[in-house]
């Protein structure tokens, strides 16, 4: 149930993230504020990877939004490194459910164009996309378009993207959602190989519970909306991982039932809400 405390992983180091009763509300078209966020506090350590999870439609990305500077906080605080937050902090990477490549640039132009918009010079930029396609995989695809990548592909395009900058904060909002299950698979094994090591704080907003858990160290359930954080389950499962062998312990298993018995109640709630409006 909602917690004062922050939410916070045992020993973790300073927080990269820190939340304390954040609140969002947007303005509709009668009047009456809607709020989708209610008395938020969590905070995310550098290094550590914390997923989100909770009912369809409850604010799990206006999270990211806030934390990100793409929307401000309507009451409450939200600080990264330790400074307020008023605009798009520095050092963020953010994935979302659709990729933001452009369709009329190459992966090389694509991958290069966030050290570009930072100054780099097109010789620079461009050696170290080479760099970052070859460590997604798709070396010699460098010309191709868009159009000419698979759903798999163009997602390698985007962590390329996102993740060249280096960033210190990584946001993903549901990045694999719209791919197959296989191909969902290798790109969590890609992220988590990517993001290993870099000390960046990773956020990971999805509906899969299988994939909250495979990923993360921490995963925070969220209630029916206004949502605010119901639970925190600490994910102890040894790393480095391969999520398709994690899958099958008992231990994952295990936590799996540990979360969905957190996160059914809110399910059932939303269920519910749904039918009396459709009634």
């Amino acid at each position: 149930m909602t917690q004062t405390t922050p939410h916070r992983s045992p020993g973790a180091g300073p927080a990269a993230i820190s939340l304390r009763d954040a609140t969002k509300r947007f303005a509709t078209k009668s009047g009456d504020p809607f709020t989708a966020l209610r008395d938020v506090t969590l905070d995310v350590a550098a290094g550590e990877f914390v997923s989100i999870v909770g009912p369809t439609g409850c604010g799990k990305s206006t999270t990211l939004s806030l934390v990100s500077g793409l929307e401000p906080a309507s009451a409450g605080t939200v600080h990264v490194h330790g400074a307020a937050v008023a605009g798009i902090p520095d050092g963020v990477g953010y994935m979302f459910q659709a990729d933001a490549v452009l369709p009329w640039k190459n992966v090389l132009d694509n991958v290069a164009l966030g050290l570009r918009y930072r100054g780099a010079s097109k010789t620079a930029a461009n050696e170290r996309a080479r760099d970052w396609i070859e460590r997604v995989g798709l070396a010699g695809f460098e010309d191709r378009y868009p159009h000419q990548l698979s759903g798999g592909m163009r997602k390698r395009v985007a962590m390329a993207q996102t993740l060249i900058t280096e960033p210190s904060l990584l946001l993903l909002d549901e990045p694999f959602g719209a791919l197959d299950v296989q191909t969902r698979e290798l790109m969590q094994d890609e992220l988590l190989r990517l993001w290993s090591g870099t000390g960046a704080a990773c956020v990971f907003v999805t509906h899969d519970l299988t994939e909250a858990i495979s990923l993360a160290d921490r995963v925070v359930v969220m209630t029916a909306g206004p949502a605010t954080v119901k639970d925190v389950v600490t994910i102890d499962l040894p790393r480095p991982r391969k999520v398709e062998e994690i899958r099958l312990t008992p231990e994952f298993i295990e936590l799996y039932k540990q979360v969905w018995d957190s996160l059914r109640e809110e399910v059932e709630i939303t269920r519910a809400r749904g039918a009396s409006r459709v009634a």
